[in-house]
């Protein structure tokens, strides 16, 4: 089974995050120019929260309130969950489904090391399954 390290290692690598401070205008285009659908929300060098795409839709627009006039910590969900980076996709997909959550950071040994959406989890849990059947297809043919 495979493991949120193999996701990562698939990925960039890169980790884009924004301040408390941020105007959530500012979250938004760094979003857009990263073509991601939340970023991470770094203050005093501890994760402090995550600010999505959802929490725009909910927080901002349907309020009426404007982007460029309110910080990122006004709306990010401070509760955060995360996992290790060893843990398996299955045990991801199901705290993800749990929890109603889109985005998950990763840490190894204590560090933040990357972020997955709930996209990378299912395309992991699909190229797997894929895996499965085309041996199952060989085994049942005879094909090696």
């Amino acid at each position: 089974m495979s493991t949120i390290r193999e996701i990562l290692k698939r990925k960039s690598g890169e980790v884009w995050s924004v301040t408390p401070e941020t105007t959530v205008y500012d979250a938004l285009s760094l979003m857009a120019e990263k073509s991601i659908g939340a970023v991470l929300v770094i203050g005093d060098n501890n994760l402090r929260g995550v600010m999505s795409e959802r929490d725009y839709a909910r927080k901002i627009i349907l309020k009426g309130k404007s982007s460029k006039d309110v910080l990122v910590e006004e709306i990010m969900s401070p509760r955060v969950v995360y996992v290790d980076i060893d843990t398996n996709i299955e045990e991801c997909m199901a705290l993800m489904i749990n929890k109603r959550i889109r985005h998950l950071p990763v840490y190894e040994n204590e560090r933040l090391t990357g972020i997955i959406s709930i996209g990378d989890v299912v395309k992991a849990l699909i190229d797997e399954k894929e895996v499965v059947i085309n041996e199952l297809e060989n085994y049942i043919t005879g094909r090696r």
